[in-house]
């Protein structure tokens, strides 16, 4: 016996978020984007939530830092990429492809996330010149073992956002797509 399942796009950003320039944390998505999900929206264990989203980024030589992104709910950090190093060539304006699963593993006040995912840029060490091929790919949580993140309250409601950080203010990154989507 086979149960009914659905995927649902609960919001996607309709603009641009703004240019991120700092060596500090930030949201990345426009006000817009930012989905609230009800109390109790996380009902059982193994329900999912898929993150997806596209932009641009640029890094310098000398020092070009790392990247980070993370997905909070309120002000909880519940699935984190960690620290992902940069190119040693300058990128300008390169696009990158994010993509995270979010699967919940406790209910509750004290409710928590397992987070597995991807991050293709040309930005990232070790990518391949254009001419001689693609984009760098990392699975995520980079240089890490996969661990659930943070706890949150699952019986209150809680704002969806998406963070960006990088190491140093010699780089920029923008958001250009997103999508929040419920898998079941």
């Amino acid at each position: 016996m086979s149960l009914q399942s659905f995927s649902e796009t609960l919001i996607s950003a309709q603009v641009d978020g703004s240019a991120l320039t700092a060596a500090a944390a930030a949201s990345c998505l426009p006000p817009a984007a930012k989905f609230t999900l009800p109390a109790n929206f996380f009902s059982a264990i193994g329900k999912q939530l898929l993150v997806k989203a596209t932009g641009r980024i640029s890094n310098a030589v000398t020092t070009p830092g790392t990247a980070r992104y993370d997905v909070r709910l309120g002000g909880t950090v519940v699935a984190d990429s960690l620290a992902m190093n940069l190119n040693i060539v300058a990128k300008t304006s390169v696009n990158w492809v994010l993509e995270l699963v979010l699967t919940c593993r406790a209910i509750g006040t004290a409710a928590n996330l397992m987070m597995g995912g991807t991050w293709a840029s040309e930005a990232v060490i070790g990518a391949p010149l254009p001419t001689v091929g693609g984009s760098g790919l990392l699975t995520l949580p980079y240089n890490s073992a996969p661990a659930v993140g943070s706890n949150f309250d699952s019986t209150a409601a809680q704002q969806v956002d998406l963070f960006f950080t990088q190491t140093v203010a010699t780089g920029s990154m923008t958001l250009h797509q997103y999508a929040l989507i419920a898998l079941n």
